[in-house]
């Protein structure tokens, strides 16, 4: 591990104890931050409804730490925009933001979309699959851009058991994107969940980031921000532990390849020559191939789009 990151490690790396909430309550009084918290979600409808409980509760009561909760659809099925409602939460489906851009599938696609739906100083994401929820989950990644000018992106950190089996989730982290990392953006070696779905992030830095569209998101936000504010302006707070709906194989194979070609892009800015992936399922006749197209398209930065531009006017 580089020196350098050893450092980053020591001076960047906290516990959600470090801070308590009246700590941050303090905090955002004395400069006037505002915070934002944005739930992705498609088809989620039997964990979204306790994750927005739990930030109103806990987090949006009289002295409020958030300021709003708002729950984008990016297309469910179930009773997802439903059940958020139900519980408090802001709702907006991804189709009715910016509607002269067409939205295409993707988690990215929807985050990126949110800006334009949030008024926060601060923008805090939590994926909406979440199961036994805590707010420390928003209040952890919060805490450093309240109290710290100089950070700017804020990691979540945390252990992801498989079922019952330890430490044995994010298999995409450390299958992929932690070589990926380690071997092309060394900096970044320190991060212990580079790919974790919850993060909080000053939108002065996302509205100048561009979001690919489906799962490479997480991967290609972490290395642009590197490049524009430093390794110092980027920081992980420990919240325990993370349990979540685990996807199968092959949809991890799919994920991988848009990580892959995220950082394909990032490195040298080229284009693959067939940007999909095959995969091979038993049928009746023995393994069938499934082709799936690579995510390859970006957002970019929310600053070039018009309409943010005149919102941020008026």
């Amino acid at each position: 591990m580089l020196e350098e990151v050893e450092r980053w490690l020591g001076a960047r790396s906290w516990s959600v104890t470090d801070r308590p909430l009246q700590q941050l309550l303090t905090a955002k009084h004395a400069t006037g931050q505002t915070v934002s918290v944005v739930l992705p979600a498609l088809d989620e409808e039997a964990t979204v409804g306790d994750i927005v409980t739990v930030i109103r509760r806990e987090l949006m009561g009289r002295d409020p730490l958030v300021d709003e909760v708002v729950v984008v659809d990016s297309g469910s099925s179930d009773r997802t925009s439903a059940v958020a409602a139900a519980a408090g939460a802001r709702v907006v489906h991804r189709d009715a933001i910016l509607p002269r851009i067409p939205a295409v599938p993707g988690k990215g696609e929807v985050l990126w979309r949110s800006l334009l739906v949030t008024g926060g100083d601060i923008v805090c994401f939590v994926d909406a699959d979440l199961r036994e929820f805590s707010a420390d989950f928003v209040s952890g990644i919060v805490g450093p851009l309240l109290t710290d000018p100089d950070v700017h992106l804020v990691k979540a950190m945390y252990d992801r058991p498989l079922g019952a089996a330890p430490g044995q989730g994010g298999r995409v982290t450390e299958l992929m994107a932690r070589p990926l990392l380690n071997l092309h953006w060394p900096r970044l070696a320190g991060f212990v969940q580079p790919l974790g779905g919850e993060y909080a992030a000053r939108r002065s830095l996302l509205e100048r980031l561009p979001f690919p569209v489906g799962y490479g998101v997480e991967l290609g936000m972490l290395v642009d921000a590197l490049h524009l504010v430093g390794l110092d302006g980027l920081a992980q707070v420990d919240v325990g532990v993370r349990r979540h709906r685990h996807q199968d194989g092959q949809a991890l194979g799919r994920m991988s390849a848009a990580i892959y070609r995220t950082a394909q892009l990032r490195l040298a800015r080229g284009h693959l020559v067939r940007p999909a992936l095959t995969q091979f399922e038993r049928g009746a006749a023995g393994f069938e191939p499934r082709t799936y197209a690579v995510d390859t398209e970006e957002r970019p930065p929310m600053t070039e789009i018009a309409e943010y531009a005149a919102r941020r006017v008026a």
